[in-house]
């Protein structure tokens, strides 16, 4: 069977791309600087005390081949599907097949994470019972899905709003905070050894995840060579500032406190504006779920529109696939898998460490096959072929960490060996 077009032509002038460097730059930020700046911070204090700053600059520094490979693969090919358009040209339509799964059906899973991580903060600011962060959970969904179903038009200009107040609010944090910094919390810096080094960077891997989700808007970007790497690297600086003058307001500011504070940012808000801590992490926490989700629909239905038009779903989803194309049909079958996966996680009674658990080992195969998609796509030598191979090796070296989690990307695999199966009859009939 022949390969399917990558990519739709515009056909209107509503449908040329519309992503230029500032809302690229913030799609990127959106993804990276998600709701990790909530908890992350208190999290690597308490497993590497002053030390955990070298465990954020080190994950800063290995998620940089991660996010050049994938600006140069998109770059390359920018197209809806992104790794799964990627991993189809490398290693062929069932490889590909699984890609698109793992991310559309198992990155999904972490959907209900950011809704109601960040409804508990929200709710935990403000006062209210645990019904209540269901409910703000559920209503964060509400904004990105309405701005999508209109398409880039409303959905951009309000991402490049939601990543700007989200950059200001960080900034004001820190410049708050900073005067009541004090060195004597930096000793002793390393209380826990190299071992509590490695745990606070296992914890910021989680940080730094998300530079494959806009790989699916690559075709939305106008003039993709100049303008991805140029916000991919504008979005690394700035994540990378964020992650790090967070975590040394943290350590500086809070000191042993820093440790056992179940919300950093409040009690850091608090030692400069008391009185507002609450209402100004509340904030945070309500602008950074909506940033992130507003990032990962818009990345879910574009992946799903272009795997309903490479036939791997039902074809009535690949509408809107093109560069520029509204995928409404496949929103639709996004907003009903974040309904299921949030449904589960209330019955569950809000236990939201499982579904961690399936998005990050995830995350980690569509690394590893992807950055082997880009050791065979890149041209050797390439800056971004380098990347690729420095990429792949640490994508193995998290799969390996990852270890039995990695059941629910093989159970995904399994399907998608199986779809590839079932289509083959029906492709040689219509031979």
């Amino acid at each position: 069977m022949p390969a399917p077009a990558l990519a739709e032509p515009a056909t209107s002038h509503h449908t040329q791309p519309r992503i230029g460097l500032a809302l690229g730059t913030a799609l990127y930020v959106a993804s990276v600087l998600g709701t990790g700046i909530l908890l992350l911070p208190t999290l690597a204090a308490r497993a590497a005390g002053p030390a955990s700053l070298v465990a954020v600059a080190a994950v800063l520094l290995s998620s940089v081949p991660l996010a050049a490979a994938f600006a140069a693969l998109a770059t390359r090919h920018p197209d809806s599907g992104g790794v799964a358009t990627y991993v189809r040209l490398a290693l062929g339509p069932t490889a590909a097949r699984m890609t698109g799964y793992w991310f559309f059906f198992g990155v999904c899973v972490g959907s209900p994470v950011v809704a109601l991580l960040g409804a508990q903060y929200v709710v935990a600011m403000l006062g209210g019972a645990q019904w209540h962060v269901y409910l703000v959970g559920a209503a964060f969904f509400v904004p990105s899905l309405v701005s999508h179903a209109v398409g880039l038009r409303l959905a951009g200009p309000v991402q490049l709003a939601l990543t700007g107040a989200l950059v200001v609010l960080v900034v004001g944090v820190v410049l708050v905070s900073l005067p009541a910094a004090d060195a004597a919390n930096l000793v002793p810096f390393a209380p826990h050894g190299w071992v509590g080094v490695g745990a606070a960077a296992s914890l910021y891997v989680w940080a730094f995840a998300g530079w494959e989700a806009v790989t699916h808007l690559a075709g939305e970007f106008r003039d993709p060579r100049r303008t991805i790497p140029r916000a991919t690297a504008i979005a690394l600086v700035v994540v990378g500032v964020a992650y790090l003058a967070l975590q040394y307001v943290t350590v500086t500011v809070l000191g042993d406190d820093a440790a056992s504070s179940d919300v950093p940012l409040m009690d850091l808000v608090a030692v400069g504006l008391p009185g507002t801590g609450r209402v100004a992490v509340a904030v945070v926490a309500g602008i950074v779920t909506l940033g992130v989700l507003g990032t990962y629909v818009g990345a879910f239905a574009k992946l799903g529109a272009s795997l309903g038009r490479d036939g791997d779903l039902p074809r009535w989803i690949g509408r809107g696939a093109q560069p520029g194309g509204v995928p409404r049909r496949a929103l639709l079958v996004v907003a009903g898998l974040a309904a299921v996966y949030f449904s589960v996680a209330v019955a569950t009674g809000g236990d939201l460490e499982p579904f961690v658990l399936v998005h990050t080992s995830c995350m980690v195969a569509i690394y590893a096959v992807g950055m082997a998609a880009a050791v065979r796509l890149l041209d050797r030598g390439s800056p971004g072929w380098w990347s690729a191979v420095v990429a792949c090796v640490l994508a193995l070296g998290l799969a390996a960490l990852a270890g039995w989690h990695l059941v629910v990307p093989l159970g995904l695999a399994l399907v998608a060996v199986g779809v590839g199966v079932l289509r083959r009859p029906r492709v040689s009939l219509s031979r």
